[in-house]
């Protein structure tokens, strides 16, 4: 009788822990910068302009909470980052978004963003950086009005193959959100230097929730983006990319671009 009622309380404890997990929702992809970050530094006083234009073509159709639809969403972000010394740079991103519904274009944030490389110096195998983001959003693209994000930059070149890994950490300051505690943004880019001005590439994000536990697949988001970038001039770059759902979870279909102009 006793280890009858231990086998019937461990089922009713592993389908609570069951029922927690799936109900743990998943931070939705950043809308407003679809970008595996490389190692780039820079140099003290060189500064970079980059307008990120990503348009969701197939999203979500009902609101989450304070959160919009994102169905035929605009987001429109500039990013200003200046280098301070060769290894350490600071960016600013101002956010702007339209929405089915909402103003024209409406003011959604801002962040901050401290660059940190790894000397090449130091002869590493591989080329290493960290970006923290301290962001502040509008509820109606972001639940959490206030979060982090902590984003390990590891980069390999092998000849004319670049790959670029982005294990990312992210929790919210302020909102629900905060009760759920770190979550884990995984993003890889694999290019390929067809010559110095062309660069086809292979992008992949995803959210896959509470860290280290995980959310069901169903509630994850798993997307690819071909895509690709083209140096338009030795100042001026351009990357394009189409982002596919791989899960009914989030965005199934994202148009996405950047443009990056060096001072």
């Amino acid at each position: 009788m006793l280890a009858a009622r231990r086998r019937s309380g461990h089922r009713h404890l592993f389908a609570a822990l069951v029922l927690l997990l799936s109900a743990v929702p998943v931070r939705a992809q950043d809308p407003f910068e679809i970008h595996v970050y490389e190692y780039e530094p820079l140099p003290p006083g060189k500064v970079t302009l980059e307008t990120h234009l990503n348009y969701v073509g197939i999203g979500t159709q009902t609101a989450d909470g304070t959160v919009a639809p994102t169905n035929n969403q605009f987001h429109m972000t500039f990013e200003l980052t200046g280098g301070l010394t060769n290894n350490i740079a600071l960016g600013m991103m101002l956010l702007t978004a339209e929405r089915p519904g909402g103003p024209a274009l409406e003011y959604a944030g801002w962040r901050l963003l401290p660059h940190f490389y790894a000397p090449k110096s130091w002869n590493l195998p591989l080329d290493l950086g960290f970006v923290a983001e301290f962001g502040f959003q509008n509820t109606a693209y972001e639940e959490d009005s206030r979060h982090v994000e902590l984003r390990p930059i590891i980069g390999k070149r092998v000849g004319k193959v670049e790959i670029d890994f982005n294990p990312v950490f992210e929790r919210a300051l302020h909102g629900p959100g905060v009760r759920d505690g770190w979550g884990f943004e995984p993003a890889v880019r694999f290019g390929y230097e067809m010559n110095e001005r062309f660069t086809p590439s292979l992008e992949y994000y995803a959210t896959t929730g509470q860290f280290p536990t995980g959310s069901p697949l169903d509630k994850q988001t798993h997307q690819i983006y071909p895509g690709a970038d083209v140096k338009l001039s030795k100042r001026l770059l351009l990357n394009l990319g189409v982002g596919v759902g791989l899960t009914g979870a989030g965005n199934r279909l994202v148009f996405k671009s950047r443009v990056e102009y060096d001072f």
